[in-house]
């Protein structure tokens, strides 16, 4: 029969590490949050060999007490709370008691620090195998000095599974962004291997502010970003918010804070993806650093080990303040006056796709909605239009020949015939591109393209009656096909830009553009890092050369920033093909003409007899008069 037994203090202290101390990232965490808690204004980190031989952590905070020094090293032991009333209403960052134990208990840990109301300052050592410690004199300003060496020296088995030393360093520079983010007020430096990677001053004003912002998250944040500040309920909720438009392919521009303190809280992330949810289609993630304040007794944040997740007492009410403020603020954004002329005008350099039926919901919404900013009046059909192109339908279809080799149109601005090729979308011979021919003595099964709806929409007629192609889901479709077989074939063609397109990009983007030549390549790219936070594009797929090339490549970018670059070649290039694809493809509201729409449908039914297309919804159905009845309501 087994016996209970008591752990012993070293034992325990490296059981609670498993769930404070995972990485060198989670110590830094750990220990700057105590040095702000502690009303520190600057702070210094220097690290070696992304943390796991060193972290060197100095503040200028209030310090500790000699007395103090070492029951500071032991579990449970805090100077944050005392009763349960202060549980209940933390304002601290930590609270626990457990983070100078947990890594003192696997690591050579020394504690200097001068308290602010004592001559003289103090040393503690703790080297993990033996818990009792040692104070004794030290040279030492007002502050905390705590340097710590060989991170799990002693557990060998949890050592081996850190990753390399620019991983582990990653996940250390974002912990020190985060708080950067959290904390305007107090100045950071930050070095790696004795090269500086930030020095950020102290900021008090907007203007500083942003400052900040750009250099952490990068300049493109600030340009394409709102600022919001709202109060109501006890509720404050500021920060910043990014336009659609600057939508990212990974959650990986989000910061949330409440009471100072970064969270991941489902409710939150509900909250704002339902704010955008009228302005961002799928696979597309918002981007925003947003600061919510209330009282600290409506809010528990001692309900998970690492303090990234919170609970409200009124979930109801935090989320439909979060979800109203961030919604209006949105909508009430307008197209710009000098939006592009019709002919050629796109929406969102970052929409990613609109299925038949959310096109026609969004057609549906009120003037108000959020959409607005996405498309104008003038470059989408009215109502009336969309009748009158159906009205004359059947007078139309009979010419369906003629429109196929339509090669003059209009120009609408200045009444000048320009002539106009049946061109294919991508820029290259289409009707071949996959080996098969079409017939275009008879009807093609998805028929003749007769008018262009709400600017989604490509409505054509077959044998079989009306067909409701949705063009940007067809092209998208198309141009996923070919870059896949050219990927798999190693024959993906490129060309180089007349005007390299510049890029501004944070500092650690930068450095993923630089190791990261290969993948781009692979795709056709040709990216150069060009500076501290900038780089340059050269070189883009042919297939991709009118697509949005910037907004792919901060995909790229994002995706390997999320997922690295070994497993995003090994089981994430369809994925990344696939939003190329996207990119490449054209965007909603984009006036086509008739000889446009018609090539676009033979490409369709090329790849479709070609057997590939097996990705995605469905991009054309046919209409029955109930459907058209629906079409017409919608578009009143």
């Amino acid at each position: 029969m087994q016996r209970i037994n008591l752990l012993s203090p070293r034992l325990a202290n490296q059981i609670a590490a498993g769930e404070v101390v995972e990485r060198p990232a989670s110590v830094v965490k750990e220990l700057l949050e105590n040095s702000l808690d502690a009303g520190a204004s600057q702070l210094d980190i220097d690290v070696e060999q992304g943390g796991v031989r060193r972290i060197k952590i100095r503040d200028n905070g209030t310090g500790i007490m000699k007395d103090d020094l070492s029951l500071a090293l032991s579990r449970h032991a805090t100077s944050k709370i005392i009763t349960l009333d202060d549980l209940e209403a933390v304002r601290t960052l930590g609270f626990r008691g457990e983070a100078l134990a947990s890594i003192s208990s696997v690591s050579r840990m020394h504690l200097t620090s001068q308290a602010e109301d004592e001559s003289e300052a103090w040393r503690v050592e703790a080297e993990g195998k033996d818990m009792a410690t040692a104070v004794r004199p030290a040279s030492h300003p007002q502050g905390t000095t705590i340097d710590v060496r060989d991170l799990f020296f002693n557990t060998p088995a949890r050592r081996k599974f850190l990753r390399t030393e620019k991983t582990e360093f990653a996940h250390l520079e974002e912990v020190v962004k985060r708080l950067a983010l959290s904390r305007y007020e107090t100045g950071f430096r930050l070095s790696h291997n004795g090269k500086q990677v930030y020095d950020l001053r102290p900021v008090t004003d907007q203007l500083h502010a942003e400052h900040r912002l750009a250099t952490l998250l990068g300049k493109k944040f600030i340009e394409n970003s709102l600022t919001l500040d709202v109060e109501a309920a006890g509720l404050r909720l500021w920060g910043w918010i990014g336009l659609p438009t600057f939508s990212r392919s990974q959650a990986d521009l989000q910061y949330f804070f409440v009471n100072g303190r970064v969270v991941k809280d489902k409710l939150v992330a509900h909250a704002v993806r339902q704010a955008y949810r009228d302005v961002l289609y799928n696979g597309r993630h918002p981007t925003f650093v947003l600061y919510l304040e209330l009282d600290p007794s409506t809010v528990d944040v001692n309900v998970h080990p690492t303090k990234h997740e919170v609970r409200f007492r009124d979930g109801r009410l935090v989320h439909d303040f979060l979800f109203s403020r961030i919604h209006k603020a949105i909508a009430d954004v307008r197209p710009e006056s000098d939006a592009a002329p019709t002919g050629m005008q796109e929406t969102s350099s970052n929409e990613s796709e609109i299925t038949e039926q959310s096109a026609l919901q969004l057609s549906n919404r009120p003037a108000s909605s959020g959409m607005d900013w996405m498309r104008s009046a003038s470059s989408s059909p009215s109502s009336s239009d969309v009748r009158g192109q159906l009205d004359g339908m059947r007078r139309l279809s009979g010419y369906a020949q003629e429109y196929t080799s339509q090669t003059e149109t209009v120009d609408p601005e200045t009444g000048e015939v320009r002539e106009v090729a049946p061109l294919s979308l991508l820029g290259q011979s289409e009707v071949s591109a996959f080996g098969q021919d079409v017939d275009y003595q008879a009807v093609p099964p998805l028929g003749f393209a007769v008018a262009q709806l709400h600017g989604v929409y490509i409505l054509s007629e077959s044998e079989q009656g009306l067909i409701l192609v949705d063009m940007h889901a067809a092209h998208e479709r198309i141009v996923y096909e070919r870059m896949k077989t050219a990927f798999y074939q190693k024959n993906i063609s490129s060309q180089p830009l007349l005007v390299p397109i510049n890029i501004a990009v944070s500092q650690s983007e930068a450095d993923l553009v630089e190791e990261s030549s290969t993948v781009f390549e692979a795709f056709g790219f040709r990216v150069e890092r060009t500076g501290l936070e900038s780089a340059m594009v050269r070189e883009v797929p042919v297939i991709l050369i009118r697509g949005d090339v910037e907004g792919l490549v901060r995909d790229v970018i994002s995706d390997l920033s999320a997922n690295g670059i070994s497993d995003l070649m090994e089981s994430r290039a369809n994925e990344l093909m696939a939003s190329m694809a996207c990119h490449g493809a054209i965007r909603a509201n984009r006036k086509l003409t008739i000889a446009e729409m018609n090539s676009l449908l033979r490409d369709m039914e090329i790849t479709e007899r070609s057997g590939q297309c097996n990705h995605g919804r469905p991009t054309w159905a046919h209409l029955s008069m109930s459907d058209l009845d629906k079409l017409f309501l919608r578009g009143r």
